[in-house]
């Protein structure tokens, strides 16, 4: 009986939630401009970016680090008018919102699109700078978070977020563990030049598309071992990991391209590039993904060999990857990359335990 009303009090709620919206949305409708709707939470793809990885602020987090908060709140006030130079999720956010332009031409009533949401611990002071840089780029985000020093790690729910994008590895983490996808940026040690047409996404295979099951095998047992798991298992899925979600999205709005018959100019591309055997371990990552119901448009197994020169010619506007050996190498060859600190290759550092410190008793 308790779950019946359970049951229906989440029904109202959700109808309650629903008709806010709508009312919210009439209201905000009926004000003229030229500028395009943020999408609901519940429709949309949901990119919460730090103010750190939007935007390049090395100097001015070296003045906080130095010189403290208020003297930074008055950097940034003093320097309000002067737009911040580009971070390393720059990049990607301006390829959401091209992709955002060829949906409203395919699909102008849709609301299922991509809404960047600036999530940071900025005090609202920086708010103005900030939003002038915002303004100067002509990037579309109309919706900000800045919570004043507090971590705004509980924000992202209530934001609906599907991806969230951070300098700050620890609140990448948390969010990792709140079951968020989430990665810790880098930027590039050199420039490359990124497809204006075409958002390119790759991902690492285990502990980052999927769990991190058999990563420990090969950590623990060895590669023989690992292989003959593989084989065993092959057709037993994966479990899910942390950017599963992510690449369900990705795949959400690739549909609604091919469906217009837009598959060959489909301005969304994904690739897996993983250190597996394609022989000896391949084929249960990819009946994985079918049994998952999802396409990836280019699987790349290396068998061991580096990621960065493949990743040079990919090109991608993000590269996700669970080790910082990768990430690394990557980041050396000028690969925009993403660190998911998820999984026992954080135990690890080119294949060598990392030693952990003592526990206190």
């Amino acid at each position: 009986m308790s779950e019946i009303k359970s049951k229906s009090s989440a029904s109202t709620e959700e109808k309650r939630a629903e008709k806010d919206w709508h009312a919210a949305k009439t209201a905000f409708e009926n004000l003229k401009s030229n500028k395009p709707r943020p999408p609901k939470p519940q429709h949309a793809v949901t990119i919460a970016v730090s103010s750190r990885t939007l935007f390049n602020m090395v100097d001015e987090r070296k003045i906080y680090e130095d010189d403290g908060l208020e003297k930074y709140v008055a950097y940034q006030l003093e320097h309000e008018s002067e737009p911040l130079k580009p971070g390393a999720a720059f990049p990607f956010v301006k390829a959401l919102m091209n992709i955002n332009v060829r949906l409203r031409e395919l699909y102008p009533d849709s609301e299922e699109l991509f809404d960047i949401v600036l999530m940071t611990n900025n005090h609202a002071q920086v708010g103005v700078r900030l939003i002038n840089s915002i303004n100067h780029y002509d990037l579309t985000i109309e919706r900000f978070c800045m919570t004043g020093g507090k971590s705004p790690i509980g924000y992202l729910k209530a934001y609906m977020t599907n991806l969230y994008l951070s300098k700050d590895s620890e609140k990448v983490g948390e969010a990792i563990e709140e079951g968020i996808a989430a990665a810790t940026m880098f930027m590039p040690d050199t420039e490359t030049q990124l497809s204006s047409t075409q958002l390119r996404v790759a991902f690492d295979g285990d502990a980052v598309l999927f769990s991190d099951e058999s990563e420990v095998i090969v950590k623990e047992k060895g590669l023989d071992s690992f292989f003959e798991h593989e084989k065993q298992f092959e057709n037993k899925p994966l479990a899910q990991g942390p950017l599963k979600c992510f690449l369900e999205a990705l795949g959400k709005l690739q549909r609604k391209f091919y469906a217009k018959n837009e598959r060959l100019n489909c301005p969304i591309r994904t690739y897996l590039v993983t250190a597996r055997s394609a022989a000896s371990s391949g084929a249960r990552v990819l009946k994985t993904l079918r049994s998952w119901g999802l396409e990836i448009d280019e699987a790349l197994f290396l068998a061991g060999a580096p990621k960065g020169p493949l990743l040079q010619k990919i090109r991608p506007h993000i590269f996700f990857d669970d080790q910082m050996f990768h990430i690394e190498g990557a980041k050396e060859l000028g690969t925009i990359s993403a660190h998911v600190p998820y999984g026992i290759g954080q135990k690890y550092n080119k294949g060598k335990l990392i030693e952990q410190p003592a526990k206190k008793e």
